[in-house]
């Protein structure tokens, strides 16, 4: 297994557990809007600046254009002050949950190299994220760079999804999320139903998508050397323990 598909879920559970925290309740209230897809969809995707909402969709890539569209336009708050401000919730959430971590700096460091690493080409919501300032402090720092790393997964597997011929909304049913079983992520994510039935032939591609997705990531994880990847492995399943247990 590679480094990258060996931290997956950790990536993937740590970094989305901040959205239903109470650091994005907190900003989410400060936006004035009474949903949870308005301010994530404004938050999120105020990474990629004031754009019109079919950019968001296509960062987004496993939403539907009309859910992308009422959501983004639904929150009055600046793009790039609401991407800052759900980047804080994601930093506040790092303090509470990892500042008692054992060598978080430690984590902090091996997550900002292979951040640094990785290729932004294709992946337009890791670019912006990338792009935004990091904290100071090691557990958020370390909290929003998991983030980065999440988005940096998600946007490959909307890649390699694409590639399998497979459809997003395919892939969402089939994926679901820690939350939620697919034809429930589907329904928050907009999708009308009712929903297809998904055949083995498609579970198929969107294994080898899932495979794709571990290929496209590796080159980001090869800026660590073997005690780093360990020491990563290691650390992100003690944050994740501490965050979950």
């Amino acid at each position: 297994m590679t480094v990258g598909a060996a931290v997956n879920k950790y990536i993937q559970e740590l970094g989305g557990g901040f959205q239903f925290s109470r650091e994005a309740r907190a900003y989410a209230a400060e936006t004035g809007v009474d949903n949870f897809i308005g301010p994530y969809t404004r938050g999120r995707g105020g990474a990629l600046g004031e754009v019109d909402a079919e950019v968001v969709t296509a960062a987004f890539g496993f939403f539907p254009p009309h859910s992308v569209r009422a959501a983004w336009e639904s929150v009055p708050m600046p793009a790039t002050t609401a991407a800052l401000r759900y980047a804080a919730a994601c930093q506040e959430f790092g303090r509470r949950k990892l500042g008692g971590l054992a060598d978080v700096d430690r984590l902090a460091a091996l997550l900002e190299k292979v951040v640094t690493a990785a290729d932004p080409s294709a992946v337009p919501l890791f670019a912006g994220w990338r792009a935004l300032p990091l904290p100071e402090d090691a557990a958020g720092r370390a909290q929003q760079l998991i983030y980065v790393l999440r988005e940096l997964r998600g946007g490959l597997h909307l890649l390699a999804v694409r590639a399998a011929g497979i459809t997003p909304l395919q892939a969402v049913l089939i994926a679901g999320s820690p939350l939620n079983d697919g034809p429930g992520q589907a329904r928050l994510y907009g999708w009308p139903e009712p929903f297809e039935e998904i055949t083995d032939e498609v579970r198929a591609a969107w294994q080898r998508a899932e495979a794709v997705t571990d290929d496209l990531i590796a080159p980001a994880f090869a800026a660590l050397d073997d005690a780093d990847s360990a020491d990563l492995v290691r650390l992100l399943g003690a944050a994740h323990k501490s965050v979950f247990a």
